[in-house]
């Protein structure tokens, strides 16, 4: 293909009467290539070959296109990179080159590009009123937790209208986890619109019908209706039709997440989070209205929110049994519950931080949740009753070990002493707390302790006086019977008798 300096000389010279042979022999070219380059239009000169000769390839042609056919159609994440297809047509025979393969699959998916009905691939921009919808997807993000690398699953809200942003790390993509995003999202955002956009995960859609046709999770709707949100799901594999919030993933994966975050714990990584929201919106200018900025955008945009009255109780229900040793198993981890429950089954309610057990309408167990595996959670008083009928397990229960007690029943049993009796009368006193209150005993304990008395039996006279109902009141006494010298309290006035009798 001849460069643009050399169809310039061409036309000048041929213009200043110079003939095409003596052109054709000074710079050494065929008198056909002259003459295509005097009649190119603008000295426009491009080489266009009609066919590709596949001298190598050709034998496998239909074999490649079958592969690159397939490939379009396969999820992302299954796709074929084009090294693999070439390894795989090596397998069959072919001696060709990467770079043959590379060509070729460039030139089909051209030709596919230009085929009719690929308008589909173009977009129709999308206009939202304030207040209209928000959207919501997770993402995957890697973070460094209190000196050890964990990958997060990072909930990403986003406003349609002022496009503001709210982002939160959990440890895991569940139901429970996806009502606390909700629930504090909107508590950021001052507000809830009437529409959220989702995709067709699992914690919200049950079933997936042709079309925008879906059957959306019980759990999920009754959430959706407290707030009074219309849920919407998009097509199968159609990230554009929430691509605000497809966008927000990939800007803040570059920056928030990157470099690599280091926190102590969760916790301190979504206070960054919520902080970092907070400065992007007071920093980033509205994409259409560049007058503003994305936080000024939502102030304007939360009078048209709906109000949200009260937080959803978003947790996730299950069944379990209480073993002999009152633990219940939960997400590879146990957990202690009220003596009462052993052996019996209790429901279980888990939040996206912490886990309730019921029985019946009764709260028997309340523990932060913990998301690593084959840990036991204690908590001692649980196993009160017990310890009351065995107290000989106080030294070496496992509920026991550590137990974090107030100060002055701390005091008692170092002062109780070691031995099995002193554990004996620990207990005792520790017995009272089911029917006084832990309140009431830690007080008696250190009203005794003031006075020197370390006994379990001067403690519960204590608790027992203070049970006492109090005295009725006196008969009040008319004005007329009252006595004009009421009697005095006072053993000296016999001696002052005696002394009057000894003088007379």
């Amino acid at each position: 293909m001849l460069v643009v300096e050399t169809v310039v000389r061409i036309r000048r010279e041929y213009a200043g009467g110079k003939a095409i042979k003596a052109i054709a022999r000074d710079l050494r070219l065929s008198r056909k290539v002259v003459r295509k380059a005097i009649r190119a239009p603008e000295g426009a000169f491009d080489y266009h070959r009609s066919v590709q000769p596949l001298p190598r390839l050709g034998p496998y042609q239909d074999r490649l296109d079958a592969l690159l056919s397939q490939n379009e159609v396969t999820p992302r994440r299954d796709k074929l990179r084009m090294t693999r297809i070439h390894d795989l047509l090596r397998r069959e025979g072919f001696e060709g080159s990467y770079d043959a393969v590379r060509r070729y699959a460039a030139r089909w998916r051209e030709a596919r590009r230009k085929d009719p009905g690929e308008e589909a691939a173009a977009f129709i921009p999308l206009v939202f009123r304030p207040g209209e919808a928000y959207q919501f997807d997770w993402s995957h993000e890697d973070v460094e937790i209190a000196g050890k690398p964990m990958r997060v699953k990072v909930a990403h809200m986003r406003l349609c209208a002022s496009r503001a942003v709210y982002v939160r790390a959990y440890p895991r993509e569940t139901q429970e986890m996806l009502f606390d995003a909700h629930a504090r999202g909107f508590a950021f955002f001052g507000g809830v619109p009437l529409r959220g956009i989702y995709d067709n995960m699992k914690t919200a859609v049950t079933t997936v019908f042709v079309g925008k046709e879906r059957i959306f999770n019980r759990r999920f709707l009754v959430m959706a209706d407290h707030y009074m949100v219309e849920p919407t799901a998009c097509s199968p594999a159609a990230g554009w039709e929430k691509g605000q919030v497809e966008n927000q993933v990939q800007t803040i994966r570059g920056r928030f997440f990157k470099p690599r975050l280091r926190f102590a714990s969760l916790e301190e990584l979504n206070g960054w989070l919520e902080a970092e929201c907070l400065r992007w919106a007071t920093m980033q200018p509205h994409p259409e209205q560049k007058e503003l900025t994305v936080g000024q955008a939502l102030e304007l945009e939360r009078p048209a929110l709906q109000p949200m009255l009260a937080p959803f109780d978003g947790f996730h229900e299950t069944s379990h049994a209480v073993s002999g040793t009152c633990l219940i198993s939960f997400d590879r981890n146990r957990y202690s519950v009220a003596a009462k429950a052993v052996r019996r089954v209790v429901q279980l309610r888990a939040y996206a931080d912490r886990i309730v057990v019921r029985m019946g309408d009764v709260i028997i167990a309340d523990h932060p949740r913990f998301f690593g595996r084959d840990r036991t959670i204690y908590d001692p008083w649980h196993y009160l009753p017990v310890l009351v009928n065995k107290p000989g397990a106080l030294r070496n229960g496992a509920p026991f070990q550590d137990w974090d007690l107030p100060p002055a029943l701390v005091r008692l049993r170092r002062k109780l002493g070691n031995d099995d009796d002193a554990d004996r009368r620990f207990v005792r006193v520790l017995a009272a707390v089911l029917s006084d209150g832990l309140e009431a005993v830690e007080s008696a304990v250190r009203e005794a302790l003031d006075i020197g008395a370390v006994s379990d039996e001067v403690i519960l006279n204590i608790l027992s006086r203070r049970r006492e109902p109090p005295r009725t009141a006196s008969i009040i006494t008319p004005e007329d019977l009252a006595l004009t010298h009421p009697p005095i309290a006072n053993c000296a006035r016999y001696d002052s008798l005696r002394g009057t009798r000894a003088a007379a």
